[in-house]
């Protein structure tokens, strides 16, 4: 069973830096998709960011040029870089992996979530 563990939430003031990161254990044999999500009250999970294997990096209009996506394969590890954060960034931050685990079936394995807050 592949496990995924975030940390790096917090509260921050406007215009700060957070970074996020979400480390994968168990038996993984590969990754090929990595991404950041967020979540607000009343509202559905949205993609923020995501990485594929040979296709890419996305980020979602509103993030784009703030926040940098970013993985360490070596350590299955998945990072946010989030700069210049606003309060509308106040959300929980959930990180998501797709891939084949040991035994060659799929996975697709999220984090517990981390809350993210910018506020004066």
């Amino acid at each position: 069973q592949v496990q995924l563990v975030e940390s790096g939430g917090g509260l921050v003031q406007p215009g700060e830096s957070l970074r996020l990161s979400c480390a994968a254990s168990g038996s993984i044999f590969s990754i090929n998709f990595w991404g950041w999500y967020r979540q607000t009250p009343g509202k559905e999970r949205e993609l923020v960011a995501s990485t594929n294997r040979g296709i890419g990096t996305n980020y979602d209009n509103s993030v784009k040029g703030r926040f940098t996506i970013s993985r360490d394969s070596a350590r299955n590890t998945v990072y946010l870089q989030m700069n210049s954060l606003k309060p509308e960034d106040t959300a929980v931050y959930y990180c998501n992996m797709r891939g084949t685990n040991g035994n060659r079936a799929r996975f697709d394995a999220w984090g517990q979530g981390t809350l993210v807050t910018v506020s004066s």
